[in-house]
């Protein structure tokens, strides 16, 4: 995609864990640095709002935000600007996460504004056709979690594997140059590797990594399947 973000792509939601806050999200990302430099794999991270400033200083990975508003400059108190992401050193914002849902037409105003600022935008949808809409308003990647395997440590890439491939399949219809990520209750790189194998360009993962044990060994365990696959 570019020399920030290549494919295939590793996304980590630190949502807003008390074992991603603060310094502990500052170690994640250097631990995501290490394992991303070691096997030449593009990990990202979108930290709370609050730690994107010490995030971002604290390592060379791409850091996301959480969200952004559509809002302009002036009189939006509370609002997340792109602006100001893009001040506190993020590269990209996810937007519409199921646990921060967004009207259709704040999606689009959205992705406008951080294109305006140059922020890349990963588009998040529950399934295959809200995925396809979304991928319409030409964000730069498109996301589809289906809800109800979210922190299950389901994976969607086994228990419903028809959401990626159908998605895939109506995208590519409406814009085949949008990569499509692909997450919900991923948890070893077997699921990380059959969601590649279904021809997703990524995944985004957020307990499978914060809440592990050993988050290190997981995302080695992911990265390598990403290796596998493209060998």
């Amino acid at each position: 995609m570019s020399d920030i973000i290549s494919i295939p792509f590793i996304l980590v939601n630190l949502k807003t864990y008390v074992e991603s806050m603060g310094e502990r999200a500052v170690k994640l990302a250097k631990i995501a640095e290490e394992v991303s430099s070691s096997l030449n794999v593009c990990i990202g991270l979108a930290p709370q709002i609050v730690d994107l400033s010490r995030v971002a200083e604290s390592t060379k990975i791409p850091v996301f935000a959480q969200h952004i508003d559509p809002a302009p400059p002036g009189k939006f108190t509370g609002h997340v600007l792109p602006e100001a992401v893009k001040n506190c050193g993020a590269v990209g914002t996810m937007l519409n996460h199921s646990e921060r849902r967004m009207r259709i037409a704040d999606i689009e105003a959205a992705v406008a504004r951080a294109r305006q600022v140059g922020l890349y935008t990963v588009v998040f949808a529950n399934n295959a056709r809200v995925t396809a809409a979304t991928a319409a308003l030409e964000p730069d990647m498109v996301a589809v979690e289906p809800p109800e395997l979210i922190g299950t440590g389901i994976p969607v890439s086994k228990a419903k594997p028809e959401v990626i491939t159908n998605t895939i399949d109506l995208v590519k219809k409406v814009n085949p140059r949008i990569p499509v990520l692909c997450g919900a209750g991923i948890t070893s790189g077997e699921d990380v590797s059959r969601a590649l194998e279904l021809g997703a360009s990524g995944i985004a993962v957020a307990s499978g990594v914060v809440k592990a044990k050993d988050p290190r060994s997981v995302l080695l365990e992911f990265a390598k399947a990403v290796r596998r696959a493209e060998t």
